[in-house]
């Protein structure tokens, strides 16, 4: 069973950076596609990132330039590198790896952005 554990999340000031990590275990396949979603208060879970098993990687509009999502060389670990923080990213970040065509999710992490 493939379990995801994300960390990293807080409350930063607008402007600041945080790092997201996300680990997985119980993994069975080196081919995999590692996403980040988020999801805010009343909103709907929304695909921030995704680094392709191949390595390309693709981002929401609303994060280019700002956000950089990147993977160990294990393929086991992906993060995400916030920087310049606003106060609309202000939400739950959600790691989710797909191989064997099944999905896992993370439990989430809070990321906070105060004005």
């Amino acid at each position: 069973q493939v379990q995801l554990v994300e960390s990293g999340g807080g409350l930063v000031q607008a402007g600041g950076s945080l790092r997201l990590s996300c680990t997985a275990s119980g993994t069975h396949s080196m081919i995999n596609v590692m996403y980040w979603y988020r999801q805010a208060p009343g909103k709907q879970r929304e695909m921030v990132a995704v680094i392709y098993n191949g390595g390309d990687t693709d981002y929401a509009e609303s994060v280019k330039g700002r956000f950089t999502i990147s993977r160990d060389s294990a393929k086991t670990s992906v993060y995400l590198q916030m920087n310049d923080l606003k106060p609309e990213d202000t939400a739950v970040y959600y790691c989710k790896r797909y191989e064997n065509a099944a999905n896992y999710w993370g439990q989430g992490t809070q990321v906070t952005v105060s004005p």
